[in-house]
């Protein structure tokens, strides 16, 4: 669905999964761009990936990713062999996509929200907020918001109809110009995505 100012509405009903290679959980992506881009020539893409065993992430070469535990207690990491624990929810992690990743769970399984971008060709930022937040985005960036914890609302401009009322994974997706005020009853993440920096 989309609005008049541009903001497109995602329901997390309507997404298909895909589970791993290794048979370790299963992905539902949120969004990607180019739109139906692959695994080898995205620019950005953001997912839900649920991890229901231990084992290696993928890897992918010159990505960026930045990951956040959105439900369970957490995993034990070793990425390019460094550990790095992730067992404090809603807390975004930045790693390299290319490193080697091997993942334990700390206990039982465990959904992340992903968000990974090519190195060198997008910047890409993800805060989680809550409450009131007011949004903006200026010409040439892109702003996705997922609710990750309860609800969230997008209040529409002045005379418009209803706000855009997002149930848990549901998302919001527009390209700035957009100045918008989002509402939470719990946690939101708000991913920006924008050219490198010269």
């Amino acid at each position: 669905m989309n609005t008049a100012d541009g903001v497109r509405i995602l329901r997390a009903a309507d997404r298909r999964s895909a589970v791993w290679k290794n048979g370790g959980g299963v992905t539902r992506e949120v969004a990607a761009r180019p739109e139906g881009a692959g695994a080898e020539d995205f620019a950005w893409r953001v997912s839900l990936a649920e991890v229901a065993a231990d084992g290696p992430f993928s890897v992918f070469p010159g990505i960026d990713r930045t990951l956040t535990l959105a439900e369970g207690a957490g995993m034990d990491l070793v990425v390019g062999g460094a550990r790095r624990l992730v067992d404090e929810r809603f807390t975004p992690q930045h790693f390299p996509g290319d490193e080697p990743t091997d993942c334990r769970l700390l206990d039982g399984p465990v959904v992340n929200f992903n968000v990974m971008y090519r190195r060198g060709a997008v910047r890409a930022g993800t805060a989680v907020v809550r409450g009131r937040v007011a949004l903006a985005a200026r010409p040439g960036e892109t702003l996705l918001v997922v609710a990750l914890d309860g609800s969230a609302v997008l209040e529409r401009p002045a005379g418009a109809d209803a706000p855009e009322e997002l149930a848990p994974y549901d998302a919001a997706l527009a390209v700035g110009p957009l100045r918008r005020l989002l509402r939470t009853t719990g946690r939101t993440a708000v991913v920006r995505f924008g050219p490198p920096h010269p």
